[in-house]
């Protein structure tokens, strides 16, 4: 194949309630729960709902098209839902065209992502990485081989990890759930000087056994001037992955930060439903070995 745009749309209705207990005299939130716009991505029919009468301020990062809402909630229950229809026509691309990109070639905007972070000390892991994938052939492939690489490595074991569990913690543990899988294999890519990121979304298709719908963590890896998608936990299928946030590492990409006394008041309830209507050409997800981006290529 050659690159093109998918022939068909992937329609995502989402809907996510969040609910906290606020003390006195109020706290500071900051929300990450906006799907980016992206030239492959699109947002529409948007409804947020707030119990509490309190201003609000929705902003987008112009470098990572990261969109977050803030406001000062009031002492008291804070119930939030938001809703909208997202619909994704990815950018495809012939695997055996996807070269990595030379460090003096990336992008300015890139370079972030070839350094060590937080949670993914890519440095730290180095010789491991350089012994395992440094003799392989470059390109969408080896990618692909560190990510089948890090599944037969680390269980997805619910419980198993922290907030600070960092990627080298996850490979002593040999076990972990989806953020700890992005976390090892963002470092591995970083480690051979492929430029990875931290993306968080919705787990589409992911199996009930693993619990109820949640947020999820995967990974883009950028190649041919283009982030393309991973999903190194392999519980969702990505094609019908809502692209949220994106940084560094989950420190970049929490969907709430909170400054204040605040008790969350139950789990995140996430639903994300596929649409399907033939007719107007809209399908539901399935898996695909074709690489996918919500980017549009920087050459073109």
């Amino acid at each position: 194949m050659t690159a093109d745009v998918a022939p068909h749309t992937v329609r995502i209705e989402l809907q996510i309630e969040l609910g906290y207990q606020v003390d006195a005299p109020g706290a500071d939130f900051i929300f990450n729960i906006h799907p980016a716009h992206t030239r492959h991505q699109a947002v529409s029919a948007e409804q947020l709902v707030l119990n509490q009468q309190v201003a609000t301020d929705i902003q987008a990062d112009p470098a990572t098209g990261n969109r977050y809402l803030r406001l000062r909630a009031l002492p008291g229950e804070l119930h939030l839902e938001y809703r909208a229809t997202v619909d994704l026509r990815h950018h495809r691309e012939d695997p055996a065209t996807l070269e990595e990109v030379p460090i003096h070639r990336l992008p300015l905007e890139v370079l972030g992502y070839i350094y060590p972070s937080r949670y993914c000390e890519s440095d730290s892991l180095l010789r491991l990485a350089t012994k395992q994938f440094g003799g392989l052939p470059q390109g969408y492939q080896r990618v692909q081989s560190i990510m089948r690489w890090v599944q037969q490595q680390i269980s997805y074991l619910s419980n198993t990890s922290s907030s600070t569990t960092s990627a080298v913690q996850s490979l002593i543990d040999q076990a972990g759930v989806c953020r700890d899988f992005a976390h090892v294999m963002i470092s591995l890519c970083r480690a051979v000087n492929i430029p990875a990121r931290f993306v968080t979304g919705t787990d589409y298709g992911a199996d009930p056994l693993n619990g109820p719908p949640d947020f999820h963590a995967y990974v883009e890896a950028y190649v041919g001037d283009a982030w393309y998608i991973f999903d190194p936990s392999g519980t969702g299928i990505p094609m019908g992955f809502v692209r949220i946030g994106t940084g560094r590492d989950a420190a970049d990409v929490a969907f709430a930060t909170i400054f204040g006394g605040v008790r969350a008041t139950g789990a995140p309830r996430v639903r994300a439903v596929a649409v399907e209507d033939v007719g107007l050409g809209i399908v539901k997800p399935s898996f695909t070995e074709i690489p996918l981006s919500t980017d549009a290529p920087s050459h073109r």
